[in-house]
C-alpha cells in the first residue's frame, strides 16, 4: 500500500466538509492536473469530475462545464486546491438538486453542507419532542419549552448541551453527562468541546456527520441542526425495531427463512411490514409501500387505528370523504392511546415522510398487537448473538455508518453477506482498491454475483497482507459471523494504523505496530509524573479504567476532572470510569465506538482502538502546532521492539 498524506486545508469550514480520505483522494486528483499542465484551470476540472464516482452517473464532462461555467464565466482561471474542492462542492450541490434531495431526510439518514428549505411541520415536531423529552432536564429547564415559531432551537443548540442531552434521550448512557460543559456562559473552547463531543457521541449512535463540523453547530446552521436532530431522533423512535428488542415481530413471518430476511430489513422496512400484517387482517386490500402518499388519505391510518384499538373505533372515520376530516379523527383516535400529537392533519394529507415515520413509530410502541405466542419464537431467541459478538456487531456497524458511504447498515451480519458494502468501505478507506466494472450492485438476485463481489473483498484483503488463510467470498456470503468479524477488525486496524502512519511521513516510512502503540502510552503516561502503566492490550489492571484517565490528562491536562473519578475497586465504580472515559475521549476528539463494558472487562481489540485514537488524537495536535519538532522527537521515541504482550502483527508486513 502507498502512504497517505493528512491533507490540512486553511479555511476550517471547507475543511470540515470533507473526510481526511476524501481530501486525499482529491488532493492526488488536483496534484495529477497539476503535473500534467503546470497549473489548474476550471477548464481542466470536466474531464476530472466526470471518472468520480460522485458524478459519474450524473452528468457529463459537457454538463458539468456548464455547471461550473454558471459561477465563474472565466473557465481558464487559475485555481489553488482550495478553489478545487469549493468547485466540487458546487457540482455536488447540483447533484443533490439534480436526484431530488432538496430537503434532508429524516428516512435516508444524511446530513449535508448545502442549503435546504426547512420544513416547518418538521421544525415545530422536533420542537415539540424536545419540549417533551427535555422538560424536567435541570440545565434545559430554564430554555424550555422553545417556541417553534422562532429561533430558539437553533440559537439553543449553539452551546452543544442540547444536542449532547437528546443523544442521551435517543440511546440512554451515550454520553456522560459530566463530560458535558454546561456553565451559563461558555468561552469558545468549552463551546467547541461540547459540539466535539455531540459529533463524536452522534456517530457513535449510527447518525451519519461526515458533512458537518463543529463550526456548523457553534454557528447554528438551521438545515444542518435539523438534519442532525431528525437523525437522533430516527435512532430514538425505531430502537424497538428489531428481533432483539422485540422478539414478537416474528409473528409478521411464517418460517424460519422469513425470520432470516426479517433481520436484514431496515427498522422502516420492519415498521411497513408490521402495518400491513395488521391491516391486511382487517380487510385492507391496499399496500402500504411508503410513509408518504399511501398515507394521504388516511385510510390506512384508520384501518390500523381500528385494528389496534377497537374500544376506540368509530365507523366515521371511514364514512367522512375529507381526508382533512378523517386525519384529525385519526390524530384524536391515536391520542387516546397516548400518542402525542406531534403532527397536524395537514402533515398527514400532504404525506410528510418524515412525521408520518415518526407517527406510525410512536403507535407501535404504544400499542404493536403483536402475540408473544409464535411458532417462531423459540427460533428468533436461537438466532441472538451472545454478548461479546453483539458488541462487535454495534461497534463494526457504527463504524461504517460513519463512513458515510452511500449504503446504510443496518444489521451487520446480513447486510455485507453480497459483498457491496465491504467494497464501499475499501473504496472509501483506499481509494482506487476496487474494480468497480467487476462489482455487482444490488439488489443482487443471483448467488454467484454475490460470490463475485466478495471474492473481490477477500482479494483487496489479501493485497493488504490480511490474515485470510483458506478463506473464500462464499464464506461472507454465507454469512459467517467469526470470519466477518475478523475481516471487519483487520481493516479497521489497518486503516487506524494508516492514520498514524500518515502522521509519520518525516519517519522513513515506518510502520506503526501495536508495541509501538502500547509504548506510547506508556512514556505518555510516565512523562506526566505519574506511574500507572500498562503490560498489554489486556491488562485486566485496566478495568479500573484509571490509565486511560492519566493518559488522557497527559494527552490534554484540563479535560479530566479527578474529582469524578473514582479507584475503580467496585463494579459501580470501574462503569463510572469507564462511561466517563469514553465521553472524555470523544469530547476532545476521539471517533471510538467501544461501550463501558468493553473498558471494564478489557476487551483487547476495543482497548486497542481507544488507545490508538487517543494517540491519534495527541499526534495530530501537535502536528499541527507551530514546531513540529516535538511531534518528531516523540514519534522517534517510540520502540522499535514489536515484542510486546499479546500485540498482534501488523497487517501489513513490514519493510
Amino acid at each position: 500500500m502507498s502512504s497517505y498524506q493528512g491533507v490540512i486545508v486553511s479555511d476550517p469550514w471547507l475543511q470540515s466538509q470533507f473526510t481526511q480520505v476524501e481530501l486525499r483522494t482529491l488532493k492526488s486528483k488536483f496534484i495529477n492536473v497539476r503535473t500534467q499542465h503546470g497549473r489548474v484551470t476550471l477548464g481542466d476540472l470536466p474531464p476530472v469530475f466526470s471518472k468520480l464516482k460522485a458524478f459519474t452517473e450524473m452528468f457529463n464532462e459537457d454538463e458539468i462545464k456548464t455547471v461550473l461555467g454558471e459561477s465563474n464565466s472565466d473557465m481558464g482561471e487559475e485555481i489553488d486546491f482550495e478553489g478545487f474542492l469549493r468547485a466540487y462542492l458546487n457540482l455536488q450541490t447540483h447533484a443533490i438538486e439534480k436526484s431530488g434531495g432538496t430537503k434532508s431526510s429524516f428516512l435516508k439518514a444524511t446530513t449535508t453542507t448545502f442549503h435546504h428549505a426547512i420544513n416547518e411541520s418538521e421544525k415545530a415536531s422536533y420542537v415539540a419532542h424536545i419540549n417533551n423529552y427535555l422538560a424536567e432536564d435541570k440545565f434545559l429547564k430554564d430554555f424550555l419549552p422553545i417556541d417553534p415559531a422562532t429561533d430558539a432551537l437553533f440559537d439553543l443548540a449553539k452551546n452543544g448541551v442540547l444536542l449532547c442531552k437528546l443523544i442521551n434521550v435517543a440511546v440512554p448512557g451515550t454520553t456522560d453527562e459530566r463530560a458535558i460543559n454546561t456553565k451559563k456562559v461558555l468561552n469558545p473552547w468549552e463551546r467547541n468541546e461540547n459540539h466535539t463531543l455531540c459529533l463524536n457521541s452522534a456517530k457513535a449512535i449510527g447518525c451519519t456527520v461526515v458533512n458537518i463540523g463543529t463550526q456548523d453547530l457553534a454557528e447554528g446552521r438551521p438545515h444542518l441542526i435539523l438534519g442532525l436532530i431528525s437523525q437522533i431522533i430516527k435512532i430514538q423512535v425505531l430502537a424497538d425495531l428489531n428481533l432483539k428488542k422485540t422478539p414478537q415481530l416474528v409473528e409478521l413471518v411464517d418460517d424460519s427463512q422469513d425470520v432470516e430476511e426479517l433481520l436484514g430489513l431496515a427498522p422502516e422496512k420492519v415498521l411497513l411490514k408490521w402495518m400491513n400484517f395488521h391491516l391486511k387482517k382487517v380487510g385492507y386490500e391496499k399496500q402500504v409501500t411508503n410513509f408518504s402518499t399511501d398515507l394521504k388519505d388516511g385510510e390506512a391510518y384508520a384501518y390500523l387505528l381500528n385494528a389496534l384499538a377497537p374500544e376506540h373505533s368509530t365507523p366515521s372515520t371511514l364514512d367522512t370523504s375529507d381526508p382533512t376530516e378523517r386525519a384529525n379523527m385519526v390524530l384524536q383516535q391515536a391520542e387516546k392511546l397516548e400518542c402525542k400529537r406531534f403532527l397536524t392533519p395537514k402533515d398527514i394529507v400532504e404525506g410528510s415522510p418524515n412525521l408520518n415515520l415518526a407517527f406510525v413509530a410512536q403507535i407501535f410502541h404504544n400499542r404493536n398487537g403483536l402475540s408473544t405466542e409464535s411458532k417462531n419464537m423459540s427460533y428468533a431467541e436461537m438466532m441472538t448473538d451472545d454478548v461479546e459478538t453483539s458488541r462487535e456487531e454495534r461497534c463494526f456497524r457504527l463504524w461504517i455508518n460513519s463512513l458515510g458511504i452511500s449504503t446504510y447498515v443496518n444489521n451487520l451480519f446480513e447486510d455485507v453477506r453480497n459483498g457491496w458494502v465491504m467494497l464501499e468501505v475499501l473504496d472509501k478507506l483506499f481509494p482506487g482498491t476496487v474494480n468497480w466494472k467487476q462489482a455487482n450492485k444490488p439488489p443482487i438476485k443471483m448467488p454467484f454475483k454475490k460470490v463475485e463481489n466478495c471474492n473481490q473483498v477477500i482479494n483487496i484483503g489479501k493485497d493488504l497482507n490480511f490474515s485470510l488463510v483458506n478463506v473464500a467470498g462464499n464464506d461472507v456470503v454465507a454469512g459467517n459471523k467469526k470470519l466477518i468479524v475478523a475481516f471487519l477488525w483487520q481493516l479497521m486496524r489497518f486503516s487506524m494504523l494508516q492514520l498514524l502512519k500518515n502522521l509519520r511521513s518525516f519517519s522513513h516510512g515506518k510502520e506503526i505496530t501495536d508495541a509501538d502503540i502500547l509504548n506510547w502510552a506508556n512514556n505518555k503516561v510516565k512523562k506526566s509524573g505519574r506511574t500507572t502503566q500498562m503490560e498489554s492490550f489486556k491488562d485486566k489492571s485496566l478495568s479500573n479504567g484509571v490509565f486511560f484517565l492519566e493518559l488522557l490528562t497527559a494527552v490534554e491536562p484540563r479535560v479530566v476532572d479527578w474529582n469524578l473519578v473514582t479507584k475503580g475497586e467496585t463494579d459501580e465504580d470501574k462503569k463510572s470510569n469507564a462511561t466517563y472515559i469514553i465521553s472524555v475521549a470523544r469530547k476532545i476528539g476521539c471517533s471510538i465506538f467501544l461501550l463501558p463494558e468493553d473498558v471494564i472487562e478489557v476487551n483487547q481489540k476495543m482497548i486497542l482502538t481507544l488507545t490508538a485514537s487517543i494517540m491519534y488524537f495527541c499526534l495530530q495536535q501537535q502536528g499541527e502546532g507551530p514546531d513540529d519538532s516535538d511531534l518528531a522527537s516523540e514519534v522517534s521515541r517510540l520502540s522499535v521492539d514489536g515484542s510486546v504482550s499479546d500485540a498482534a502483527p501488523s497487517p501489513q508486513a513490514e519493510d
